[in-house]
């Protein structure tokens, strides 16, 4: 017997069942709302569609709260605006209609559409309207209230930079609300050298009210009575070859031979001239390109290591304001480390030191500042293998320049530390290369050092070190390949020379497996009352892994806090002061900033979504710019402070420096530069489908498969040489090629916010209302 279907019973009308009426009558007393997915904006910032018949006064409160920022949303209720209209004196009150079927009149409201209803919400509760159609606005953690540095006049390279007093962009709160706003403004590649200023926060810091605006007490000289260790011998270029990078092949004896030269082709895209580059070569593109102010150079094999080098402001004239680099190369172009794998030493490496220096006696430009050149110092020949990262200590830690040195041990550069192949966190004394070289050596050539023995050496025998950062110059914290993050407090170690049974102070499981980033938030501590100990070492640290968790960390609890979860690797982070916390990498390629502010703990929003797989992130502590560098060939910059309120006035631009290509045919590269701003283009899932469906030659031109070549492995903006060179950025690829830009930004429309930086400071009195700012 075949099974029989119960039949449908009607559904009861509730509307009858109310005493509202029939079924007819309620088709015809609501409106019908029609849907239209065509007339769809497609953007997340777009107000939410009401029905035609919604009052007047609700469509126009809902348009006139995505025109204000969010200080102006939060200011709304006090101004009378987007509240409950009231009927006026001596007007009568609006009378409910009669009901169509006769019916007593209910007391109940209006039923209300659903847009209606959340247009009504976002009225009575501007807060979460700023969340769906505004950025949070960045809020700093550490609050400056003294005086500090800025520029009156533009920087340029290997000249004294004009520097007067001005007021902290944190000293009130108008004075962060229009700098921050002001920072919005810059569409260029670089920072705007008018509103740069320090934002760094070091306990070593001097005290006093007078002291504390010199850079030079914000930023002292430390770690002063520490010497070179002794051991240190000069190599020639025949026994220093061990120690560089060496080619694929060898000889026919078997002997390593150094890498072959790189072709690349140089200048604009139209009329590129290709240029043969060897190890320890180098080029300004200003022979190719006329007014360009960037450097490319060879340093021999891919490089996951670059740092500058912190110098003291008093000694800079008698150097020539000159900025040193170092870069840590691996030993061949086909090396691959293996995450967690120890090497025995002896291993050779080197960690090569890269002057950027001017040229003006052979220079021919009529703007001196083009006359520079970059040329490599010093070749350190170490025995830990090579370096997977290295980094300097934050503050100027080199001996006096302005002095003739007559001392039986060289003068040192600074302290530098990184973690190597052989697992473990070593910290070296680097000499003076003006100390080091003979006056009869080969100006061209480097200077081979080697030195045997690390200052400080650390291991861990249950691990490797895989990741460090400074917090100043006793605190480092080292990311390891277990998962775990160890801090060490070295500055007992560093003038004894006690070090090896150094154990940690802190030891803190926060990943799975290794930790690929790492990153202090250089914030002092606060006491009980909320004021903030200077005097104190930073406690919070932004970490990520290959287990593609993102977690905010304070060392006095044993444990971290997951602040996003990924399935890509993490490699990268840092900590921004105008931004508000650090910055790391989300799906999809993308880069994200956090705020650690108590207000919008974890909060975060998209600052850049570059076409490959991020390698580096780096920001300043000198302004608001985000250097990218990604597995494409791409290096881009961002302003970490766009305007707030989505879709204004001002685009919101990325920068593309430079791309790198690589031909697999003729094994040649070319460097490509000089390109378009391109606009952030933020779209929600759904729009992002529906222009999936569209053309894909529209909507992307990547290709998602790169040569390891190209890859952009380290960025790095130069935050220990003043305002002067805040501008320079260094980078890294995995052919060799480095380059140097010096980047700077512009207005829009050349036009300043608030007249000038005086008026916007409030170094003198306003002569425009503080809303003026805006177009």
């Amino acid at each position: 017997m075949p099974r029989q279907l119960r039949a449908r019973t009607s559904r009861p009308n509730y509307a009858s069942l109310a005493a509202i009426g029939d079924e007819e009558d309620l088709k015809t007393s609501l409106p019908k709302t029609s849907l239209d997915e065509d007339a769809d904006s497609g953007s997340d910032f777009a107000p939410d569609k009401l029905p035609e018949d919604t009052p007047e006064d609700l469509q126009n409160g809902s348009e006139d709260l995505l025109e204000v920022d969010e200080e102006e949303a939060e200011e709304a209720p006090k101004r009378g605006k987007n509240q409950t209209p009231t009927t006026p004196a001596g007007s009568k009150p609006i009378s409910h209609l009669p009901s169509i079927t006769g019916a007593r009149p209910s007391h109940k409201p209006p039923p209300k559409s659903q847009s209606a209803q959340a247009s009504t919400s976002k009225m009575s509760a501007p807060r979460a309207a700023k969340i769906v159609h505004h950025r949070h606005r960045a809020m700093p953690v550490f609050l400056r209230k003294e005086k500090v540095e800025r520029l009156d006049a533009p920087p340029t390279l290997f000249n004294p930079p004009n520097i007067v007093s001005t007021n902290s962009m944190t000293s009130e709160q108008f004075l962060t609300d229009r700098i921050s706003k002001a920072w919005g403004y810059n569409v260029g590649p670089g920072p705007v050298w008018n509103i740069m200023e320090d934002r760094s926060c070091f306990k070593e810091a001097l005290g006093g009210e007078e002291n504390i605006i010199n850079e030079s007490f914000r930023r002292p000289r430390v770690h002063q009575g520490v010497e070179v260790k002794s051991g240190w011998a000069r190599l020639n270029e025949c026994d220093a070859a061990r120690y560089l990078p060496t080619d694929t092949v060898l000889t026919d004896d078997g002997q390593l031979r150094p890498p072959a030269p790189i072709h690349c082709f140089l200048g604009p895209h139209s009329r590129q001239t290709r240029v043969e580059m060897a190890m320890f070569d180098s080029h300004a593109t200003s022979e190719y390109t006329p007014g360009s102010k960037s450097f490319v150079f060879n340093v021999g094999s891919p490089a996951w290591g670059a740092d500058w080098c912190p110098t003291y402001p008093d000694d800079r004239p008698s150097r020539g304001y000159k900025h040193y680099l170092a870069i840590a190369p691996f030993s061949s172009q086909s090396h691959s480390p293996m995450i967690g794998a120890k090497v025995r030493r002896p291993v050779p490496a080197c960690v090569q030191i890269w002057g950027l220096q001017s040229n003006r006696g052979n220079a021919l430009q009529a703007d001196l500042s083009l006359a520079g050149e970059m040329k490599c110092e010093m070749v350190l020949c170490l025995e830990s293998g090579p370096a997977f990262e290295i980094k300097w200590c934050p503050l100027p830690s080199h001996d006096q320049w302005d002095e003739i040195h007559m001392g039986k041990h060289p003068r040192k550069l600074g302290l530098l530390a990184g973690t190597f192949e052989d697992g473990s966190l070593s910290v070296y004394v680097v000499p003076d290369p003006e100390d080091v070289r003979n006056r009869d050596d080969d100006l061209i050539r480097p200077t081979f050092v080697h030195l045997p023995e690390p200052l400080l050496r650390i291991e861990l025998e249950e691990t490797s070190c895989w990741s460090l950062d400074w917090a100043n110059s006793e605190i480092i914290a080292v990311g390891c390949t277990n998962g775990f993050v160890a801090v060490y407090d070295i500055g007992h170690a560093v003038k004894t020379g006690q070090g090896p049974n150094m154990l940690p102070t802190h030891y803190i499981s926060i990943h799975q497996c290794a930790v690929r980033a790492l990153a202090w938030i250089r914030i002092p501590p606060t006491n009980g009352s909320g004021i903030p100990s200077i005097s104190e070492d930073p406690t919070f640290l932004a970490t990520g892994g290959y287990d593609g968790l993102e977690c905010l960390t304070d060392i006095r609890e044993p444990h971290g806090n997951i602040v996003n979860r990924t399935r890509d690797v993490i490699n990268s982070t840092t900590y921004s002061a105008f931004a508000g916390g650090p910055i790391m990498i989300d799906h999809d390629n993308t880069v994200k900033g956090y705020s650690v502010s108590p207000s919008t703990l974890g909060r975060g929003h998209v600052l850049l979504e570059p076409d490959g797989p991020v390698w580096s992130v780096s920001a300043s502590d000198y302004h608001a710019q985000l250097a990218v560098g990604s597995a494409d060939g791409s290096c881009v910059t961002t302003n970490t402070l766009k305007s707030t309120r989505r879709g204004g006035s001002v685009p919101f631009f990325f920068h593309k420096i430079f791309q790198l290509d690589y031909s697999r045919k003729t094994g040649e590269f070319r460097m490509l530069d000089h390109f378009l701003p391109q606009e952030t283009q933020e779209r929600s899932a759904n729009s992002k489908r529906k222009q999936a469906k569209k053309d894909e030659s529209e909507t992307s031109i990547s290709t998602g498969v790169w040569p390891p070549e190209v890859g952009v492995h380290r960025v790095t903006w130069n935050t220990g040489n003043g305002l002067g060179g805040a501008p320079l950025l260094a980078s890294t690829t995995g052919s060799g090629l480095c380059r140097v830009d010096w980047l700077l930004g512009r207005w829009i429309r050349n036009k300043v916010p608030y007249v000038n930086v005086p008026n916007m400071r409030k170094e003198v009195d306003d002569m425009m209302d503080e809303d003026s700012g805006d177009d």
